[in-house]
């Protein structure tokens, strides 16, 4: 199975491809995409979905797995930017036919490393471990999706996937 696993962002999105047959999990892709901070939020969207049409397009996922929103009470505009980010994506994995499988960071985390409150660094490391990579993936966007994918794919493993949204 493919699957898309999507960090979203206003400024940086990224995104990371893993097929996952049996126990096996290999990296199909992964990278950003970023989004010019000076440009109007709407242009910002556009390229955004635009973007996701195309991966979509190229790499055809079987699933999309997102990371969902979250915000701390000192920051809830982070958490409406993070929600039009996370509006687009949906809206082409809607428009490509995808389910769409929204996880919580401390489920992420648990599952990649047995602790919900996981460092970023943490994360990076098993990351690097389980998918075989010489390095960590950088940036952390890039890092941050392919935890969402690897979530996912752990999930259908134990048959234990979130609902698609």
């Amino acid at each position: 199975m493919r699957i898309l696993g999507i960090d979203p962002g206003l400024n940086v999105t990224g995104y990371g491809i893993l097929d996952s047959e049996g126990d096996s999990i290999t990296i199909a892709e992964a990278g950003v995409v970023r989004t010019d901070s000076k440009a109007a939020m709407a242009d910002r969207l556009r390229q955004i979905a635009h973007e996701m049409q195309e991966i979509i397009a190229q790499f055809k996922p079987e699933a999309v797995a997102v990371e969902e929103l979250y915000s701390h009470y000192g920051h809830p505009k982070t958490a409406i930017i993070m929600g039009h980010a996370r509006g687009v994506i949906f809206l082409k994995a809607a428009e490509a036919g995808l389910p769409v499988f929204p996880y919580a960071s401390t489920r992420i985390k648990k599952s990649l490393t047995g602790n919900g409150r996981a460092s970023k660094r943490q994360m990076q490391l098993m990351i690097a471990s389980t998918l075989g990579l010489t390095q960590i993936p950088e940036p952390p966007d890039v890092a941050d999706a392919l935890a969402v994918a690897l979530c996912h794919c752990r999930a259908l493993m134990h048959d234990n996937p979130m609902v698609a949204v």
